[in-house]
């Protein structure tokens, strides 16, 4: 049955709507009805990576914001409408592919949008100011961009307060990495070295290899269609987030090990722990259902791990048993901004708001502080998290370092940017260049 057009646009802006609202576009999507929920989130993805050129427009085409219903309808058609203006799609042209990209007639989005709200009681009553919004646009499109285009937010689609946090951070790349972040991310897989090679797999399977036990397929596709993904001879995971294990276990004898992958949901990294190595895995995370998720990764590549329903920053939810423990080697990956995983979360710019890194920055300290009390002499702590903003980064580290005198920092990639080419100083690894922003730190606790 053809879905009318009007109807995903509904449900698309009321998707939008829910995330600038503090819902995450995960839960928004998962919400829509099943029938519509494909072409709801290929359509939400798409005005998440031009949200903030439509918001620019919408701010010129409106002297004063309408209703938050009646804003984000007008936004999710403006989106669809401004991506192909040449002063933006030169600077995306390596990241969009047309052929994902929604394509429609102009004069039909203006016609289906304003059904759409026709359709619905709360912007029933805008309905001719959005057709009007919609056919000025479309006669001064040119001149409505230009001006766009020299709004930080309308150029880059990204919150100011982002940006300016970028251009603080990196004051010669800032621009590099809001542009790798407006692209969409690659489909990677790990391979399973219990049961292949990277070389084997290649052997029957058109991809690219990356990093020690990574490959890139060439066209993403649903893991069921992935050849051997069900066996568990190979995982979905992103050449950064690969890094993690065998940077913690380097060195270090490859049996034996008491390990702690503490914040372990959804289990890639404690899975590829117990691939590379013959340990003792604990994997902690504080929401039972995410542990579930855990179990099912383990079970389909067939390891096994201790799974706990705990609170890593809070030692007294933990068994006591564990509570006498001291690991040879602890993952924390913090909780963060998931700034570096825009490109596959395009909704969280929009979702985050400047306080959250302050209040994450805050968590990410009792984490590190609490855990390092669990690590033996000699042990070492791998610190990481997906954000490229310093704040959970470098600045961490440098403060644990200084207020920790036996704590060593020991070679470590540090931040890892996405972007297409190498920023001056950063770490080797990061020639790979189309993985997720990350950050690695790894400690050694001194021996006496």
């Amino acid at each position: 049955m053809m879905i009318p057009l009007w109807k995903q646009l509904q449900s698309t802006a009321a998707v939008v709507q829910a995330v600038q609202a503090g819902t995450s576009g995960t839960a928004a999507i998962a919400a829509v009805d099943a029938q519509l929920r494909p072409g709801v989130q290929a359509l939400s993805f798409h005005v998440w990576r031009w949200l903030g050129t439509a918001q620019t427009l919408r701010s010129l085409l409106a002297k004063r914001a309408p209703s938050p219903e009646v804003d984000a309808l007008l936004c999710v058609a403006l989106a669809l409408m401004c991506f192909d203006a040449p002063v933006f799609s030169d600077e995306f042209a390596n990241d969009i592919e047309a052929a994902e990209t929604p394509q429609y007639e102009a004069f039909t989005l203006v016609d289906q949008t304003v059904e759409a709200a026709k359709r619905n009681p709360q912007t029933k009553g805008s309905s001719a100011f959005i057709n009007a919004c919609l056919r000025r646009y479309l006669r001064e499109k040119d001149a409505l961009n230009q001006q766009a285009s020299k709004s930080l937010v309308g150029r880059w689609n990204h919150p100011l307060w982002w940006i300016r946090r970028l251009q603080t951070d990196y004051p010669d790349s800032w621009q590099l990495i809001l542009q790798a972040g407006n692209g969409r991310a690659p489909m990677t897989l790990r391979v399973n070295i219990r049961k292949s090679s990277v070389a084997d797999y290649l052997s029957h399977f058109a991809a690219t290899s990356v990093g020690e036990f990574g490959l890139t397929l060439t066209k993403p596709m649903p893991v069921t269609q992935i050849p051997g993904f069900v066996e568990g001879v190979v995982s979905v995971q992103d050449a950064a987030a690969q890094l993690a294990a065998p940077l913690l276990l380097n060195d270090l004898p490859r049996s034996g090990l008491q390990i702690l992958d503490a914040c372990a949901a959804p289990g890639g990294k404690t899975a590829h722990l117990l691939e590379i190595s013959d340990s003792d895995v604990t994997a902690m995370d504080v929401d039972p259902v995410r542990c579930d998720r855990i179990n099912e990764t383990l079970k389909r590549l067939g390891l096994k791990a201790n799974v706990l329903v705990a609170d890593a920053a809070l030692p007294e939810t933990w068994p006591e048993d564990l509570r006498k423990s001291r690991f040879n080697a602890i993952l924390l990956d913090a909780p963060c901004s998931a700034s570096g995983i825009v490109r596959r979360h395009p909704d969280s710019r929009w979702l985050r708001r400047e306080t959250d890194i302050a209040q994450l920055a805050s968590i990410q300290w009792k984490l590190l502080n609490t855990l390092w009390q669990y690590l033996q002499p000699g042990g070492r702590l791998l610190y990481c998290t997906c954000s490229v903003f310093k704040a959970e980064g470098e600045d961490q580290i440098n403060k644990f370092l200084d207020s920790n005198k036996y704590a060593t920092l020991l070679p470590s990639h540090g931040h890892l940017i996405s972007i297409r080419d190498a920023i001056s100083g950063t770490s080797e690894d990061n020639k790979l260049k189309n993985h997720d922003g990350f950050f690695y730190a790894l400690l050694e606790k001194a021996k006496s």
